[in-house]
């Protein structure tokens, strides 16, 4: 499979990318500076998206704004919009977005984002994610999406393929911890590019 994995130098887009080629896949990576071997790409805009992505056979995106709290959804909408529409101009189908846990559901109706014990640091990220997931869930019918929300802890560690793959709601393990290293994670990512499990749906991914 050819991927192009926008955002492949971060935490989770590094191990994506080892995760993808170790299995035989070949991944171009881009970085807003094209660096580390990687292709220059600005997320928001549309015709470089397009240009990029023609010929691959997935799209997976790994960007997320910043963790000071700096930046609104605007700029992740923004990357969204563009990605959508460069996938259309490309005639790729499959993308697979690394989004966040804020919008899963501690109960109905109820995000992990809205409960007031959320940490403020990461309120705006998670938000932000969250819209990008409602953009998707909107506007992306013509597109073979997922959206993979990691635990409420993601962090480099060990890959031991042990975890369980959930839908919209929080997951805990029996101490009542929400963790999965980004290893495991990027084993859950690249299993569903081959598997194609949940196509057109939100998938989440904890121990």
């Amino acid at each position: 499979m050819k991927i192009l994995l926008i955002g492949a130098t971060g935490m989770i887009g590094s191990r994506v990318a080892a995760e993808a080629r170790d299995r035989g896949h070949e991944v171009t990576g881009t970085t807003r500076g094209g660096a580390d071997g990687t292709a220059k790409l600005t997320a928001t805009d549309t015709a470089a998206v397009a240009a990029l992505a023609a010929g691959h056979d997935a799209v997976v995106v790994a960007i997320a704004p910043p963790r000071d709290g700096s930046e609104t959804s605007g700029p992740l909408l923004a990357a969204g919009h563009a990605v959508l529409d460069g996938l259309r101009e490309a005639g790729v189908r499959r993308l697979v977005v690394v989004g966040g846990a804020g919008s899963l559901e501690v109960a109905p109706g109820v995000r992990l984002v809205d409960d007031p014990h959320f940490p403020e640091l990461y309120k705006a990220e998670a938000l932000a994610q969250a819209d990008l997931l409602e953009l998707i869930r909107k506007e992306a019918d013509d597109l073979e999406w997922t959206y993979v929300s990691p635990a409420g802890v993601i962090e480099p560690g060990e890959r031991t393929g042990s975890f369980r793959i959930g839908g919209d709601q929080f997951m805990t393990d029996a101490e009542g911890n929400s963790q999965i290293s980004a290893e495991d994670y990027a084993i859950a990512l690249v299993d569903e590019l081959e598997n194609r499990n949940a196509v057109g749906r939100r998938i989440s991914v904890a121990y």
